[in-house]
């Protein structure tokens, strides 16, 4: 299991969000992203659909044919789509988390004490790979 930790410093992640979903659909990865904040999913989604390059296809949980859609938005730990990706949006750790194949924690300013007692609970586990990524004049540098 791999965990990339997304330090949202220049960007909100409505804003960073699709970049790292078209690297993720790109790998052939099913996505949940979830945020208990419906307002921000609401910007997520809008953020998803006007992407630069090309809309991101995706639903919300609870909808139509969810089970179906390569990117879902939820506000709760559960994948109708088989997703093996996570994005915790709202920069909030869940039980359960472990049970996806890679999982992008996205945090920024309010949420980084949280972030980094996620990063202290993680540090030892077996079979887990922790990552640290800040932005850097618009681009994510990985920190060592």
């Amino acid at each position: 299991m791999r965990v990339d930790f997304y330090q949202l410093s220049q960007t909100p992640v409505e804003g960073a969000l699709p970049q790292l979903a078209v690297k993720m659909r790109e790998a052939g990865a099913k996505v949940l992203v979830v945020s208990a904040d419906e307002a921000q999913l609401e910007r997520i989604s809008a953020a998803l659909w006007a992407h630069k390059d090309s809309f991101l296809a995706h639903g919300i949980a609870g909808g139509p044919h969810q089970e179906r859609q390569p990117i879902l938005l939820s506000d709760v730990l559960e994948a109708p789509n088989e997703a093996r990706f996570l994005a915790l949006a709202d920069g909030g750790w869940r039980d359960g988390a472990d049970q996806f194949d890679r999982v992008f924690l996205l945090f920024d300013g309010s949420t980084i004490d949280d972030a980094r007692a996620t990063w202290r609970s993680l540090d030892g586990r077996d079979g887990l790979e922790r990552n640290y990524w800040r932005q850097e004049d618009g681009k994510w540098i990985k920190a060592a």
